[in-house]
C-alpha cells in the first residue's frame, strides 16, 4: 500500500536553499509527452518552432521523442490521419537538415464523449507498450472515470492519466488517485511541474506523488519557448533530485 500520509509542508520545501540542475533528457531517455507537431494544437505553430523545441530537447539530453497532440473534438479534431501527415512534414524537414533523433507520435485524448466514439472504433494512437494517454478537464474528473478506464483496459491499452497534479479535484491526500492504480492506471508528471512553473499547489502534488511512489512517467509537456526555457533552468533541491534519479521510470522502456 503506498504511502497517502500528507507530508509537512516544511518537511517538503526546506531542502529549496540547497539545489542543484539536472538535465532530465540524460535522466529519462525519452520524452513521451510533447506538443512539438507543427500547425495542429497548441504546441509549435510551424517547422520552424518545431525545430527550436527539438533542438532544446537534444540540448537537454533526450535521445527520443514522442510527440502527443491533443485530441479534443471542439477544439484540436485532431485524427490519426492528421496527427501522422503533420509528423511526416517535420520529418522531412529533419531528414534535410541530417538529424537523426527518432521522432514517434502518439496522441493525448481528452477524457469526453468523443473519445468514447473513438475507443468503440478501437483505433487509439498509442505508444510504447500499447500506453494510451489520457487527460482530463483540470475542474473536475468525468462521472464515469472509472469505468471508462476499465475499457480502455480491456481493449488491452495500458491507460496513463497525464499530469494529475495540475488537476484541480485532487487533494493533498491523493485518495481519488488510488481508485485508478488499483485499477491499473499508470500516471505520468510534468517536469516543471516539480520546480513549480505550473504553480506552488501543483508543486506540492507533484512532490506528494512523487513520496508515494506514484509516478510511472515524466513528459516535458513541451508546447513552446517558456517551456523550453523553464526546462533548460531546471533545477531542484537536492533530496529532490535524488528522489527523480532513483525511480526506475517507463520513459526508458520506450
Amino acid at each position: 500500500m503506498p504511502n497517502l500520509s500528507p507530508l509537512p509542508i516544511e518537511a517538503m520545501f526546506s531542502f529549496f536553499s540547497s539545489k542543484r540542475t539536472i538535465k532530465a533528457g540524460e535522466l529519462l531517455q525519452t520524452d513521451m509527452h510533447s506538443h512539438i507537431l507543427p500547425g495542429i494544437d497548441d504546441g509549435a505553430a510551424d517547422v520552424e518552432a518545431s525545430i527550436a523545441l527539438i533542438d532544446g530537447l537534444i540540448s537537454l539530453g533526450y535521445k527520443k521523442l514522442i510527440a502527443t497532440p491533443h485530441i479534443l473534438k471542439d477544439y484540436y479534431p485532431n485524427t490519426p490521419a492528421s496527427i501522422r501527415a503533420a509528423q511526416q512534414v517535420l520529418q522531412e524537414e529533419l531528414d534535410k537538415r541530417g538529424y537523426t533523433i527518432p521522432i514517434a507520435y502518439a496522441a493525448e485524448y481528452m477524457l469526453d464523449e468523443h473519445f468514447s466514439s473513438l475507443m468503440e472504433e478501437d483505433d487509439l494512437l498509442s505508444f510504447g507498450d500499447r500506453y494510451v494517454l489520457l487527460e482530463t478537464m483540470f475542474i473536475g474528473a468525468p462521472a464515469n472515470m472509472e469505468e471508462v478506464l476499465a475499457q480502455v483496459s480491456a481493449k488491452s491499452y495500458r491507460p496513463v492519466l497525464a499530469h494529475p497534479e495540475r488537476y484541480h479535484y485532487v487533494d493533498k491526500s491523493l485518495s481519488c488517485l488510488l481508485p485508478l492504480k488499483e485499477k491499473g492506471c499508470l500516471f505520468q508528471v510534468n517536469l516543471l511541474s516539480f520546480a513549480g512553473y505550473y504553480g506552488k499547489r501543483e508543486q506540492e502534488l507533484a512532490l506528494r506523488l512523487l513520496e508515494a511512489g506514484f509516478i510511472d512517467f515524466i513528459g516535458s509537456d513541451m508546447h513552446h519557448k517558456r517551456h523550453l526555457d523553464s526546462a533548460q533552468r531546471f533545477a531542484l533541491p537536492a533530496k529532490v533530485a535524488d528522489q527523480l534519479e532513483r525511480i526506475a521510470y517507463k520513459n526508458l522502456s520506450l
